[in-house]
This record gives structure tokens, sequence and C-alpha cells, in this order.
């Protein structure tokens, strides 16, 4: 059908872009497994709520990439192999110094009942158009055998080119948290009853507790070199004279491993994506990741090394995309604990009562090349002052300006790419 093909496309082209499931504890698995994700970002996103319109200094920082602004954020995901009587309740009762409340209450998700399928209507097919390149590397120049393209023609046809089934298994991670689906019972923050913010100087460090009716008493301590990761801060982000695009940062406290993506929309229906991964890969951003899946992403050199502060995206993306969307992110690693505390050598059968899991990450993001000195002027700046001569480009008054020509962007590339009409 023509509508599926379109979502088999759409789906594929998402894709480029042992489960963690508390078990009963007859058969080894700890009874209770918490997860806290722990996240600093500054630039595209950073402290905005979901739903609420960016302030100008949001929208300044989101161009700069880094600086501004910087908001941390704490997602909690408690799950249990238990049951309760009536109704779940959990409760993480966090140090004063996290500045978020003295309880965060861990909230089941009410299931949704499905609703009415609604009737298939066919839809007059339209062979997809456009095309992906695909860039990979650190350096002035792309490397041999780049871009890799996807023709999305070819794709809806099922003609994929050689190695691509490959490209989304590089950072292919098995983070899988706690959820409504895995556990008997699940609890989360933030949820619908509350959505307190974490203050930017709020801290992890001190001693946690868990405590519900579904739940042994979780109680763990952090140590200063387990609180939020520092902020990601962009010190370079411009167009060499090459012709290259030249990004350089601060070292983030924190951090074990950096990695850097571009996605942008070039001419004729054409979709631009790059990342730091000196192996080839798709410009994918994982979420989280474990200390043995940086240790391996970083002896491949899919993810670049602690030590590392700048990066140079090549050429040939540049000029594919000159205007590209950069993402960043530093990877802190993880915490674990349980209880009993794990020994060196588990024996046979040994099964912890409930382990629990804290994570880290540091992101940033912005538009490559833009900073502050080109957003100068705006609608004020742009509109002629009474008895003011007019700029040379400028309309003169009573003339009618002429608008710019409009680069096309990465939703338009896609929607065309996909034969869907334009937003």
């Amino acid at each position: 059908m023509a509508w599926g093909r379109k979502a088999l496309l759409v789906t594929a082209a998402a894709a480029l872009a042992g489960t963690a499931t508390a078990q009963p504890a007859n058969r080894g698995g700890p009874v209770a497994t918490y997860w806290m994700s722990a996240a600093t970002a500054t630039g595209f996103g950073a402290g905005m709520q979901p739903g609420a319109r960016p302030s100008m200094g949001q929208i300044m920082g989101m161009m700069n990439g880094g600086g501004g602004n910087v908001a941390k954020t704490l997602t909690l995901q408690l799950g249990s192999s238990r049951r309760p009587t009536g109704e779940p309740q959990a409760d993480h009762l966090p140090p004063s110094s996290l500045g978020a409340g003295q309880m965060l209450p861990l909230v089941t998700p009410r299931r949704t009942p499905p609703g009415p399928e609604t009737p298939y209507i066919p839809h007059e097919y339209q062979k997809p158009k456009g095309r992906m390149l695909i860039f990979w590397g650190c350096g002035e120049r792309a490397r041999p055998g780049q871009p890799l393209v996807l023709d999305f023609a070819q794709m809806a046809e099922g003609k994929l080119p050689p190695g691509m089934q490959n490209l989304s298994q590089v950072f292919a991670s098995s983070q899988n948290p706690p959820s409504l689906d895995r556990n008997t019972t699940y609890g989360e923050w933030p949820n619908e009853r509350t959505r307190i913010n974490v203050p930017a100087n709020g801290s992890l460090v001190g001693e946690h507790v868990v405590r519900g009716n579904y739940s042994p008493e979780i109680k763990f301590a952090l140590a200063q070199n387990q609180d939020f990761m520092g902020p990601f801060n962009l010190t370079t982000n411009r167009k060499n004279p090459s012709g290259s695009g030249q990004l350089g940062w601060q070292p983030v406290q924190g951090a074990k491993a950096y990695h850097a993506i571009m996605m942008g929309g070039g001419e004729n229906d054409t979709v631009v994506m790059w990342s730091s991964s000196e192996v080839q890969a798709m410009a994918m951003m994982p979420d989280y990741l474990s200390d043995g899946e940086i240790s391996r992403l970083v002896a491949q050199k899919a993810l670049m090394a602690p030590t590392t502060t700048s990066c140079a995206i090549p050429k040939e993306a540049i000029d594919a995309s000159p205007s590209g969307v950069v993402q960043m992110a530093a990877y802190g690693g993880e915490a674990n604990f349980s209880y009993p505390p794990r020994p060196a050598k588990p024996p046979p059968g040994w099964a912890p009562e409930w382990v629990a899991k804290v994570r880290y990450k540091s992101t940033t993001g912005g538009i490559f090349g833009m900073d502050m000195a080109d957003m100068g002027g705006g609608d004020d700046d742009a509109r002629p002052r009474p008895g003011a001569r007019p700029r040379p480009g400028q309309p003169s008054q009573g003339e009618r300006p002429q608008p710019a020509p409009r680069r096309p962007g990465l939703g338009d590339v896609i929607r065309g790419g996909l034969g869907l009409p334009g937003l």
C-alpha cells in the first residue's frame, strides 16, 4: 500500500538517525531495580519546559550553542517484581542539596486503553524523491568513499546500499531502564503530579532513600565525583578559511567520552548527516551509555576520547549543508549500587535484594557557525529611521522589500523526499 511504503521509509530513516526487567526473587533476580538519569544541558532546549515558548535569552543560547542557560534534569524510574496491596505508592527522598523538595513521588502511569481503529484510507502513491548524504570522522576533508549516498526512491523499492544495515549498529546500546511494560509494578518522576525543576546549582551529593509499598527500602549515597556533570560549553563554532568547520569546547567535568553530530538540509531535496565517529556510522546521538559501552566505543574510535577538545567537520559536509544543526554530548558513565553489596567474585546463585544505577551525560546544541554577532540587528534595526539614508541593499521608504530566497530546511527536505506536502 502507498502509505505503508511511506511509513516504511520513515521508519528506515528514523532507524538511521539483556533487558533490565526485574525478575522474581526465586529466579535469581533483584526484587527492585532503580535507575536515576542525570543530565546537564546548555544550548538547545536548556531551561525550557515542554510546550513552553523560549525567551530571547534562551533563543540566543540555542543559536550560540553552549553558554547562557544551564539546565539540570533528573529522571527517576523504579521497577519491582512485587505487586502491592492497593494502589502502588513510592517516594524518593533526595538530599536537601538537590533543591527540588523533600520528597519526589514516584507515580505509576495509568495504562491508556486502545482507542477505536481508524479506517485505512488509501492515498495516491507518490514516488519518494531526494537523497541522504552521510559523512563521518573529524578532519579537514572527507575520507575516501564519502559520502555514503542513500536514494529515497531506491529505499522505497527495497534497494539499500551495501553496509547500510550496520550503520545504526555502532551505537546500539543495551540500556533498558525499568518501565511499565518490563516490570510487575513501576513508578516514575517527573510525572503528572509533580514536575519540579532542578535548580542550576542543584546537587546529587548526599544520601538518597527510596521507600514504597512494592519495593524494599533502597538507600545509597553519592559522593562529590558522582554529582551532575559540568556544563558543555562550546568555545569555537565557525567555518575555517579552508572551508571546513571547526568545533572546540572546554573540558566537561566528569566526561569519559565525547560525540558530535550535524544534521541539515541541502539543495535538491538532500538530507545531510555527519558524525564525529572515525568508523562509518549513522549520525546518531546515544541517550546514555554504560562504562563498558563507553570503553568499547572509545577503543573503536566511534566516540572521541575524554582528552579531546576539538573536532573539524569536513569541508564536503559543510559545503553540502552550511547551516546544519550541531549536537554534542559528553558521557559520564554510571554509578552502581546494590544490597547486599556486590562481592568481587559473586558466588553461584548470588542475587541482591535491590540494585540501583545512576547514569550521567552533558549535552549542548546549536546552529553551526552561528554566534551572537550574527544575531545583531533584528526587526527593529531593519526598519529605516525617519531621515536616515538606506543602507546598501536596503529598500528606501515606499519601496516594497523583496524577501530573501529561503534555503530548504531539514523538515522541508524530509517532507519533500517522502512526497508529503509542506507545512
